[in-house]
């Protein structure tokens, strides 16, 4: 088994959104902070958007479970696809709205969204790291001990299986973080023009371009290959730069002041000291 396609795959999905983070803090001074609460923003609609996704498909069993049939790949595909796109974009939305107040600027926006897409990315890589090594270990009978019996020539096929794959196989799932991360780059954009303009539809279009995408990456996957789908992803990221580079805008400018009126010189006035004036001063 080739163990560096696994460590290289990770080392790419933990560090590609730090390295680009770092860069724009580097190059535009958007702030740390903004990196913090895009990636807050994802963790806690996983936490709303995962569970969802559990009670629809598994609990109450609303979704078809043949997938072979085109008609109930579609729903399954529009479901989860938009399912990911209220979720998340819903959140983004709340964060603008609550708590990134200050973010109302192309430079912020794109932070925010470096931010969501780059923990998504980073906690998939641990994922991927820590299956690489538990398969490591099976690979060198490690751990096979504590699988059932009657499961263990289910996982030995399975460990085979991910030993054959091709370097270029594995790295894919690197390819695949860094075309989200463009596309979150978007989102994040198009969801900020809900503040920026005042109008609703920026915000149902981050939610229809989030929809279309998970949708086809579904549909995709379960009918042809990840080749196929990766090229579709690829094309998404692709038309998301565009849209970033669409939005941008100059920074907003500070408000210019009034010039303060000129100086006007103060003019003494002498007094005529008199028994008068002297009376008259002194209640004054």
């Amino acid at each position: 088994m080739t163990y560096w396609p696994f460590v290289v795959n990770v080392f790419l999905m933990i560090t590609l959104p730090l390295a680009l983070a770092i860069w724009w803090e580097q190059r535009q001074r958007p702030g740390w902070a903004l990196f913090g609460m895009g990636a807050v923003t994802f963790i806690a609609s996983q936490v709303l958007h995962l569970p969802f996704n559990w009670l629809v498909q598994q609990r109450w069993g609303l979704l078809p479970t043949d997938l072979s049939n085109t008609t109930n790949l579609l729903l399954t595909a529009l479901f989860l696809g938009l399912s990911a796109g209220v979720f998340e974009e819903g959140g983004r939305y709340l964060t603008y709205r609550y708590w990134a107040t200050g973010a109302r600027s192309w430079r912020k926006g794109l932070m925010l969204g470096m931010g969501h897409g780059g923990i998504e990315a980073i906690l998939l890589g641990v994922l991927a790291g820590i299956n690489a090594v538990v398969m490591s270990a099976m690979h060198r009978g490690k751990l096979l001990a504590q699988i059932p019996e009657g499961q263990l020539p289910l996982v030995q096929q399975q460990l085979e299986m991910v030993a054959a794959l091709p370097w270029y196989d594995i790295l894919l799932g690197a390819l695949e973080r860094a075309f989200a991360i463009c596309v979150h780059l978007a989102l994040s954009l198009l969801v900020l023009q809900l503040f920026v303009r005042g109008q609703w539809r920026w915000w149902w279009a981050a939610v229809a371009w989030h929809t279309l995408l998970n949708a086809t990456a579904v549909f995709m996957v379960v009918r042809w290959n990840a080749y196929v789908t990766e090229l579709a992803i690829g094309v998404f990221a692709l038309l998301s730069l565009g849209i970033v580079f669409w939005l941008r805008s100059p920074e907003p400018a500070a408000p210019e002041l009034e010039p303060l009126p000129p100086l006007v010189p103060i003019t003494s006035r002498s007094l005529d000291v008199t028994s008068e004036t002297l009376e008259k001063s002194r209640y004054s």
